[in-house]
């Protein structure tokens, strides 16, 4: 007798009544009470409808641990059973309540067995069959249009489906599958995008091609994003959600606020009204509790339950117990949460033994290989492979992710690891790409919680569990196919729909991809040289990479937007491109002929060419002779920055258009300060010469060219030191002027800006969190609106003319208290340190002299009305209105995008300050290379090319990529030297770390890891402001 045909769904070879369900190990499904028999049918993920028959009187759970044993399913936990239910509504089965109180008619009802809790990190699923019925569900969520995403990503995530189910690419087998089979609305007009993609998943297994879909669609906005209607107080049409981070509010498609567990005390509703209590936080602009209106009660108290539900899944560390039950009244719903936790399901399957079942996919003509248990993803790393490439986006001109996030979030580079075989495609996807994931940076450390706080939350997505869990290779996708033959890249402040994320994106790096040994390494330092010379050489070679790259999104970029846009004029057109296209054809040159030399002082070009090249001095002397011939074109571009600002002024058309620039991937800066790169770039050359005339004998051959050519450069810096200085500070005030609202004439003729950041006010509801911001003729502090732009509404201006400040912490109670005594208003603020206190006190003490220097107040400061439009006596007593702040924090209209990074943010959400000095020395320590990176949890150190600029890191694949994957802002963060307990046996490490987050970086010699520790201290930690302005008095053009 031949074997009997296995059903779709079920794993192969198992017997149907020893499966392992969801109960505890050893422990077999409860017994069935007693009683007639009833059918049940319930549709699988893979779209087959099974029987069961039960008793009348089973509670929900004897039905799902009955599916869970047909399906040999391990971490049933993140399953449950969905249905219709009489008032036509999508509700859950209650695991608790008998199964026939809830569905009255069972012969018409049919339950669908689909996912229910998404966990933020699909290497938590450790089993193959898992992450397979949540790939189902996400070709489920496609089909359906659940899951939204830009055509780029869907195009990828179907061309995974298609990999796994009919196996390699063949075009004329691909066209008639895609004809048969619909898995995204619009499929035809993606098709030919899906074939570019699924040619690219060569060798690519079924189960490598549900963990590459479940890496994709993790990062989607939407992704496990199911949205309940709602409105808001002012009747603004919502929708609410919920996900393992807490309660989301979306407007369309589109996330525009959150509420973290954390911050969540009580969730309720009455009647309609979905009520969320929130924690007191007297840093917070909320209400303590927000209100939202959803169509009935019904759907009131489904999202509630599906909001408890989450919450005790992920943040509890065991099922709640039931609450007794009152004796004479009951009061509110019994309703709890019934099962394990997440906490629960990963200890049941890390510590349990259990053999590997194969399973049979229905859609999938390939045969799908043993499923991998835990044990042998650990022991023996049979860990699936790709060779695939893509790149996230929403469009290729536009950042409609960090995951850009990003969050959210921001970076991971993966390779495969372990004592195993390899395809040629794999291993060269090993060699050449390597796996960047965005992931959002908690801008004040990881969410610590109660006692109920899960580790795996507690530390970052990604970086816990991928030890044991299969590895990815590069891959990206962009909305409009690839840009070049190679590979692009993945977005750094995007997620992969194109979303702004959190504002502080950090790159979360895991195992290193093909890690470097300790052998390579010593071969590496033995072959090339390690005079201190050639790393000041190396030096110039990596930052005029960069530099490059920076003039390019001008001459390049910024002339394709402006050429498909007729919003620029004609004249303006023609200044701002022949005045940098001369500029960017020089310094290509130049940096041809520095890598040239550099390839030679390495030895790895012309060796047999004799000659001493182990110099740089000749090749820069022979440039910045050629500068020279260029000083018209700088001193130009800052006129031409002046006329753009003029042109975006009396036009609002050529605003949009410049404002959309700058939320494209490659503009990862202010637009503004690219204008401003080549007089930075000056003062860097200058740098380079000091230190290696500081070096040099002066009978090194080297040494007269450097001294010359450092001459030659003071030269030409000094002269243009005042112009550098003025576009500064205007290119400060143009930023700011973005992040801040209610105060329109910010950018006027002698005001200088001097310091940003984070003070605590003290009024009548106590020290509420303000962004403070001062000039030389007047102190502005603001609070963050809660609307899409996040900007900073102004709330009061005070005159720094007649103004006297005072300490008063013993009046006030208040630790790091001083007052402001200005003219008409009074105004108690507290810092967050005893430096911060010490640097605004010095700065506001500075800004009330130089004011006092002048006549007096400003006629365009006495001229300006307040933004709430208060008199003299509110002023006075400083009451902010009430409806006002509630506006800035509840109202959900949809505003123009708005970038949510900037330094202001960062300050915003470390409570820090920086001043216009921070920025200057920030401008003259930028520094790129290659560096390695490391997590604490990590083994591998992974390969990035680094650029510091603007008080962040931005990290790339290589110095050939157009933008960064990620961006990590230093301020608030300190840099030191790892201790031995820390077990970094390596040289040249230097450590990151802002609260629980920790990054190792590690440098190629000892002279580049002085520099790294040099520039990130100069944004990590303010010196004085005497010692810095003498310091940049003295060395800035010498």
């Amino acid at each position: 007798m031949g074997e009997p045909e296995p059903r779709p769904g079920l794993r192969l070879g198992a017997q149907e009544s020893m499966g392992i369900s969801t109960l505890e190990p050893g422990q077999r499904p409860p017994t069935m009470p007693p009683g007639r028999h009833v059918s049940i049918k319930v549709q699988m993920l893979d779209d087959t409808e099974e029987v069961f028959e039960i008793s009348q009187r089973a509670p929900g759970k004897i039905l799902f641990d009955l599916v869970c044993i047909h399906l040999n399913l391990i971490e049933g936990d993140y399953f449950g059973m969905e249905f219709q239910d009489h008032r036509k509504m999508r509700v859950w089965l209650d695991l608790l309540k008998p199964i026939m109180k809830q569905i009255r008619r069972p012969r018409h009802t049919v339950l669908k067995f689909v996912v229910k809790f998404f966990p933020p990190d699909h290497t938590q699923l450790l089993d193959e069959l898992t992450r397979y019925l949540f790939a189902l569900q996400i070709k489920q969520d496609l089909a359906t249009g659940k899951l939204i995403c830009n055509d780029g990503s869907a195009a990828l995530l179907v061309s995974h489906i298609v990999q796994s189910e009919i196996g390699d690419f063949d075009e004329s087998q691909n066209r008639q599958h895609l004809l048969k089979n619909k898995y995204v609305p619009d499929q035809e007009a993606l098709m030919d995008k899906i074939n570019e993609f699924h040619r690219q998943h060569l060798g690519q297994t079924p189960a490598e091609s549900d963990f590459q879909l479940l890496e994709i669609a993790r990062r989607l906005e939407m992704y496990g994003i199911r949205l309940h209607p709602a409105k808001d107080r002012e009747g603004t049409k919502i929708n609410l959600a919920v996900a393992h981070t807490g309660i989301l509010v979306f407007q369309g498609h589109t996330k525009i606020n959150s509420f973290n567990w954390s911050k969540v005390r009580k969730l309720s509703f009455k009647r309609k009204r979905f009520l969320i209590k929130l924690r007191p936080d007297m840093n917070s602009t909320y209400q303590d509790t927000l209100e939202f209106l959803m169509a009935s009660r019904d759907c009131c108290k489904v999202f509630w339950k599906i909001c408890v539900e989450y919450h005790a899944f992920f943040r509890l560390f065991e099922e709640p117990k039931p609450k007794p039950k009152p004796v004479l009244f009951s009061r509110g719903s019994s309703f709890r949460f019934s099962g394990r936790t997440q906490k629960q399901v990963l200890d049941y399957v890390k510590d349990s033994e259990f053999r590997k079942i194969p399973f049979e996919r229905k859609h999938s003509k390939i045969r799908s290989n043993a499923s991998l248990s835990p044990q042998s993803i650990e022991h023996k790393s049979e860990l699936p492979k790709q060779s695939a490439s893509y790149t996230y986006g929403d469009k290729t001109d536009s950042p409609a992710e960090s995951p850009r996030h990003i969050k959210e979030t921001i970076v991971c580079m993966e390779n495969v690891v372990g004592q195993q075989q390899q395809s040629p495609s794999s291993l060269k996807s090993c060699q050449e790409d390597r796996r960047l994931e965005s992931t959002e940076h908690e801008v004040d450390g990881d969410v610590q919680g109660k006692t109920h706080l899960m580790k795996q939350q507690v530390e970052l997505p990604s970086t816990g569990s991928l030890t044991n869990s299969p590895r990815l290779s590069e891959a990206s996708v962009n909305s409009q196919g690839p840009q070049t033959t190679h590979r692009p890249i993945l977005s750094p402040n995007l997620s992969p729909d194109g979303r702004q994320p959190s504002p502080l994106t950090s790159p979360l790096l895991n195992d290193a991809g093909c890690v470097r040994t300790d052998d390579e390494d010593e071969v590496r330092r033995k072959r090339f040289p390690t005079d201190k010379a050639y790393f000041i050489a190396k030096e110039l070679l990596t930052t005029e990479r960069t530099y490059l790259k920076d003039l390019e999104v001008i001459t390049i970029f910024f002339q394709k937007a402006v050429a498909k846009d007729e919003a620029m004029p004609e004249t303006l057109r023609n200044a701002i491109f022949t005045n940098t296209d001369p500029l960017y054809k020089f310094h290509t040159g130049f940096l041809k002929e520095v890598e040239q030399r550099l390839a030679l002082w390495e030895g790895r070009s012309n060796a047999h060419i004799k000659g001493d090249y182990q110099r740089i001095g000749d090749v820069m002397l022979k440039n910045i002779q050629a500068i020279k011939q260029l000083t018209v074109n700088l001193q130009r571009n800052s006129e031409v920055l002046l006329e753009l600002e003029k042109a975006i002024k009396a036009s609002r058309k050529l605003e949009v258009m410049c404002r959309d620039f700058e939320l494209q991937k490659v503009c990862y800066l202010p637009l503004n300060i690219f204008f401003l790169r080549p007089l930075h770039r000056l003062m860097h050359y200058k740098q380079i010469l000091e230190r290696l005339c500081k070096h040099y004998a002066p009978d090194h051959v080297d040494f007269r060219d450097s001294r010359a050519a450092l001459a030659e450069i003071s030269e030409i810096a000094a002269q243009l030191h005042g112009t550098m200085i003025k576009m500064e500070n205007f290119q400060k005030l143009l930023e700011l002027k973005k992040d801040l609202i209610g105060f329109d004439e910010l950018v006027i003729p002698g005001r200088e800006f001097i310091r940003l950041g984070c003070l605590s006010k003290l009024s009548g509801k106590g020290l509420q969190q303000r962004m403070f911001f001062l000039f030389s003729d007047v102190l502005l502090y603001t609070s963050r609106g809660m609307t899409a732009t996040n900007q900073f509404k102004v709330h009061g201006q005070l005159p720094l003319f007649g103004m006297t400040i005072r300490e008063n912490e013993d009046e006030w109670g208040v630790q790091h208290s001083f007052t402001l005594y200005g003219q008409r208003q009074t105004v108690v603020v507290t810092a967050s340190s005893a430096s911060e206190k010490s640097k605004w006190m010095e700065d506001i003490k500075m800004a009330i002299d130089l004011a006092e220097k002048c006549s007096g107040p400003t006629l365009e400061l006495s001229a300006m009305s307040s933004p709430d439009n208060k008199s003299t006596e509110e002023s006075i007593v400083d009451q902010e209105s009430e409806d006002d702040l509630s506006a800035s924090r509840t109202s959900l209209e949809r505003q123009p995008p708005h970038r949510g990074n900037t330094t202001v943010h960062v300050c915003w959400h470390r409570n820090t300050s920086v001043s216009m000095v921070d920025f200057s020395i920030a401008v003259e320590n930028q520094l790129s290379g290659n560096l390695l990176r490391k997590f604490k949890n990590s083994n591998g150190w992974q390969k990035l090319w680094v650029v510091f600029t603007n008080f962040s890191l931005f990290f790339y694949k290589t110095h050939q990529d157009d933008f960064p994957l990620a961006s990590l802002p230093l301020l608030g963060y300190s840099v030191t030297i790892p201790s031995e307990t820390e077990n970094i046996h390596k040289d040249y490490v230097f450590k990151l770390h802002f609260k629980s987050h920790v990054y190792y970086f590690r440098s190629e010699s000892e002279y580049t890891f002085e520099r790294w520790m040099e520039v990130i201290r100069s944004a990590t930690s303010s010196a004085s402001r005497a010692r810095i302005l003498s310091h940049k008095d003295h060395h800035m053009y010498g």
